[in-house]
């Protein structure tokens, strides 16, 4: 495997950084800088407002316009709670796979951009290729958007976006958005065997995770077979949830969390509305017995589809490089919606398989570090034409 050597070595170094999106990735950035320092690359920093995390851009190649993004989150997800065979921060190769946390979602790509550096210098580039590594997608998308803004900001006008998360380097030219809520109800406490003169917060917070699986249920029954999504409709669920102290204690508080993964064309809005206006009538139920009793609805994140779009100069590049004739839409989210939002061409395109992301045991296969390595060769080729 002497033709991945570099990139190798670019995946084990990333994958070595446990960028657990509750941790700061502020040692991976530092080393990539270190690194493209080196080259002589200029880098720039865009950090958080407690500037713990930070995103990255870096420009290779002149600073004119038509160039191409490559956009890669730095952030994993966590291990705990997941049967690993193997160390997930050190990256063990077994029958032509690479396995460690991040190999598939998604440090591979910017891994083996980063490797193709020096042949990016040396290819003599025309158009300039520009790494945008940001933080925190994985619970939101949400270290991109200033990275983006400032991107806008400049006068490099790029031609594409690629953001490199697996889609086992098929085209997607559409994904779904993404936002969360945390729900908070403030019930009243007695004795459990005082139900007429007590709310529980528990129970009220069941009847509003019910209320959003009627929501699904509803949408599921009235979709459109043409819709390209995978299941075609806007979903949403709720998989976090705590409440009560004690079996005998009406529960005094409840909390759960709730995402919306929306296909474009959706109204957000009308969702949203749909579910506060059943909290707001639960709410009045039962502050009836006591005005104590709370429900507080807390937007937490709000990425933006990537909508398909007949004219995707972004799509018709990965497109020619691949040789796919044709594109697809996945269920997922990511911070193509954002570019697109911002006004760039943008398209999905990376190396592995969504079916890894976020499992125990995740591999990226050594096929898909070959094609994703022989994308960006051509890419460069491409730029420097």
């Amino acid at each position: 495997m002497s033709d991945l050597s570099a990139q190798l070595q670019w995946i084990e170094r990333l994958v070595a950084f446990d960028t657990t999106s509750s941790k700061s990735n502020l040692a991976l950035i530092e080393d990539v800088e270190a690194y493209l320092h080196g080259l002589g690359v200029d880098t720039h920093r865009v950090m958080n407002d407690d500037e713990t995390k930070s995103n990255l851009y870096a420009v290779v190649g002149p600073i004119v316009e038509g160039g191409v993004v490559l956009s890669g989150h730095t952030d994993v997800v966590p291990i705990e709670g997941q049967d690993w065979n193997t160390d997930p921060w050190a990256v063990v190769e077994k029958d032509d796979k690479l396995y460690g946390r991040g190999v598939a979602d998604m440090k591979s790509f910017s891994a083996i951009g980063l490797s193709l550096v020096p042949e990016m210098q040396k290819a003599g580039l025309k158009r300039p290729i520009i790494f945008a590594l940001s933080y925190d997608e994985e619970i939101g998308c949400l270290g991109a958007p200033d990275m983006i803004s400032e991107l806008a900001g400049k006068a490099l006008n790029p031609s594409a976006v690629i953001v490199g998360e697996p889609t086992d380097m098929k085209v997607i030219n559409g994904h779904k958005g993404i936002s969360s809520f945390r729900v908070t109800v403030t019930g009243y406490t007695t004795h459990s065997s005082q139900t007429d003169r007590g709310v529980s917060a528990v129970e009220a917070a069941a009847r509003l995770i019910t209320k959003i699986a009627d929501m699904r249920i509803a949408r599921a029954k009235a979709a459109e077979a043409s819709c390209p999504f995978d299941p075609p409709y806007s979903t949403m669920t709720v998989n976090v949830a705590h409440g009560g102290t004690q079996l005998n204690i009406m529960a005094g508080e409840a909390m759960f969390e709730w995402d919306l993964r929306i296909i474009p064309g959706d109204s957000r809005q009308d969702i949203v509305d749909e579910f506060a206006d059943y909290a707001r009538g639960l709410e009045t139920e039962m502050r009836a017995k006591s005005p104590a009793c709370r429900i507080a609805i807390e937007p937490r994140t709000n990425a933006p589809a990537l909508a398909p779009r007949d004219q995707n100069p972004a799509a018709d590049l990965a497109k020619a490089i691949t040789g796919h004739n044709s594109t697809d839409v996945v269920a997922y989210a990511a911070e193509a919606g954002q570019f697109q939002e911002a006004g760039f061409s943008t398209v999905v395109c990376g190396p592995g398989s969504i079916d890894q992301a976020h499992q125990a045991n995740e591999f990226i296969t050594l096929d898909q570090v070959r094609e994703g390595t022989k994308f960006l060769r051509s890419l460069i080729e491409r730029l420097s034409a």
